[in-house]
């Protein structure tokens, strides 16, 4: 059976970000795909940690039942993988990285400029701090008002909803707040930078 289906017809309009809603490249699908480099880390709850380290003035640490005190936020948006596949109009639930940010702004470096995601089981990504504030990005624990399931990321996952689906780690694990840009695991092994979908940035030119 084909992971494809037919393309709806409000794949040409804009989408919420007054983007065209089906990227360049990309094939529309109901499916979702399971994309994932290694074994699938299984995390209960009981025993998950946020953590955030690097330029910061205390290192702290988020059980799950403190990650779920943060402010909590729904909203429905697309989902692109770089394998040319994409997801339309699925509901997320989590923490919004720009509400997390503001609870702990007072511990980080004036410095700070980019963000490396750690996942449980050594998966690295990267993305700059602005891009992290003004994209939308969420610490994501519920899909479609189910818990996030452990081969697509849960318990909790960074989605990054205006980037290819690999700039949001799977099972997120610390945050490192930097002030250079680090490469991740798939930026080190000839992915872009950027991912940028609209232009289709896949790979390092």
């Amino acid at each position: 059976m084909s992971l494809f289906s037919r393309t709806p017809a409000e794949a040409s309009q804009p989408n919420r970000y007054g983007l065209q809603k089906l990227p360049p490249g990309q094939m529309y699908t109901t499916k979702f795909p399971v994309m994932t480099y290694g074994p699938t880390p299984i995390i209960e709850t009981e025993v998950w940690q946020l953590a955030i380290g690097g330029l910061v003035t205390e290192k702290k640490v988020w059980s799950w039942e403190e990650f779920m005190g943060l402010p909590q936020t729904t909203m429905v948006a697309d989902f692109h993988c770089v394998t040319h596949w994409s997801r339309f109009d699925d509901e997320w639930t989590g923490v919004m990285f720009r509400d997390f940010y503001e609870a702990i702004r007072h511990l980080l470096s004036p410095n700070v400029t980019h963000v490396l995601q750690r996942a449980y089981g050594g998966y690295t990504t990267n993305l700059p701090l602005d891009w992290m504030l003004n994209e939308d990005v969420m610490l994501a624990h519920t899909f479609n008002g189910h818990p996030l399931p452990p081969e697509h990321g849960g318990p909790a996952r960074v989605f990054t909803p205006k980037r290819y689906a690999w700039k949001g780690a799977k099972w997120i694990h610390t945050l490192d707040f930097l002030e250079h840009d680090q490469p991740g695991f798939w930026e080190q092994n000839g992915y872009s930078n950027t991912a940028n979908p609209w232009s289709e940035e896949r790979y390092w030119e």
